[in-house]
């Protein structure tokens, strides 16, 4: 028997290693097969694309999970994510299933949760997975910052994420410091935008603030990043931001080795540091 505590504070008894698993997290879909559980996958969500997993049941996407069809896969175990699936799904699911709720805002802690998953499945011993946790816990520190990122997540309107954020910490572990590392988000939105004052802002999530093109201008980063997810900008966005720093190198890259923890983040830190060194 195991026992484990989950990001939410929760503790979950595990009577033995769980044979159908349901993950609600493109990345923890990634770090199943990984770990070389893919035969105790039974569901997923449509934005789970390990290509492996193609032939799995999907469930709906992360934010609109199918409640009824995840019981209906009589699951072991759901694999979940506090940012990524929604309350009301997962408060659904923890009262007729075993939910593991993770919530890593570091690359270190994106790895323990992987080495808890290998555990939970007792896989921790066994090869591919104990290699694989074994190159997490190896990979390097945050490294001494060089450059200085911007890195919207959306554009209308402009946002970006602070320090307090897996991105944020995978910059870090390349030498790359988050322009807006200090920025929380306010409340009300006018209030982000600097055009009221802020109210008490109590119980919601600053981690994402709103900016303008104006603010980015005074931080003066020296690179901008685009990730493909979870907004693909276009060609006019980059113009845009592009405009408002002339000579600002723009750099491309994926958002899954900015955001998604775990198995995918242990190739996906050396990918980064080429690109954003470059």
């Amino acid at each position: 028997m195991l026992k484990v505590t989950d990001d939410l504070g929760r503790e979950l008894v595990i009577a033995r290693p769980p044979r159908r698993v349901v993950s609600l997290v493109p990345s923890d879909t990634h770090s199943v097969v990984a770990l070389g559980a893919l035969d105790r996958l039974v569901g997923r969500t449509t934005y789970c694309e390990s290509p492996e997993a193609a032939a799995v049941a999907t469930v709906g996407g992360t934010k609109d999970i199918d409640v009824d069809a995840v019981v209906a896969l009589a699951p072991d175990l759901v694999i979940a994510n506090q940012e990524e699936n929604t309350r009301g799904a997962l408060e659904a699911l923890a009262l007729r299933v075993p939910v593991l709720v993770s919530l890593p805002r570091r690359v270190d802690q994106g790895i323990a949760h992987l080495a808890r998953v290998a555990r939970i499945l007792g896989l921790a011993e066994r090869e591919p997975a104990r290699s694989l946790v074994r190159r997490g816990y190896a990979l390097r520190g945050a490294a001494a910052v060089g450059l200085r990122a911007f890195v919207p997540i959306w554009m209308d309107p402009l946002m970006t994420f602070n320090a307090d954020t897996f991105g944020s910490d995978v910059l870090a572990h390349v030498g790359v410091g988050n322009a807006f590392g200090d920025r929380l988000r306010l409340y009300p939105l006018a209030a982000d935008l600097g055009k009221t004052a802020p109210r008490d802002a109590a119980g919601r999530d600053l981690r994402y603030p709103r900016i303008t093109l104006d603010e980015v201008r005074a931080r003066a980063p020296d690179l901008i990043v685009l990730p493909d997810e979870p907004h693909a900008f276009s060609a006019d966005d980059e113009a845009a931001l592009q405009g408002a720093l002339p000579g600002v190198r723009v750099v491309r890259v994926s958002g899954k080795d900015l955001f998604w923890y775990g198995a995918w983040t242990i190739d996906a830190l050396d990918r980064l540091a080429a690109q954003l060194a470059a």
